[in-house]
């Protein structure tokens, strides 16, 4: 399994922005699926995912404010988050997926969106 530590977490007011990271120490990071989830109190959610080509998905309710992105030289994933609303309050969760091997999970970084 890969080590995932993320980081950028934090209180933001309505409207604002941040900016996660989801630093990695497996040697199978560029050629891993990653992905941000979310959780509340009822499930955890895919937020969004970018597989080693780039390609990217998001859930209905951040696309246009949250994007996701890789940096394969720093073996670190990103989530930018724009313009959050009180309902984007959650814990936040780096994933990664390869193949048929379990995924690997973070420790999670709370977002917290109040005035």
């Amino acid at each position: 399994q890969v080590q995932l530590v993320e980081s950028g977490g934090g209180l933001v007011q309505p409207g604002g922005s941040l900016r996660l990271s989801c630093a990695t120490s497996g040697r199978f990071f560029r050629i891993s699926t990653m992905g941000w989830y979310r959780q509340t109190r009822k499930e955890r959610e895919l937020v969004a995912a970018i597989t080693n080509s780039g390609s990217t998905n998001y859930a209905d309710a951040v696309k246009g404010r949250f994007t996701i992105s890789r940096d394969n030289a720093k073996n670190t994933v990103y989530l930018q988050m724009n313009s959050l609303k009180p309902e984007d309050t959650a814990v936040y969760y780096c994933n990664a997926r390869l193949g048929d091997l379990p995924d690997s999970w973070g420790q999670g970084t709370q977002v917290t969106v109040s005035s």
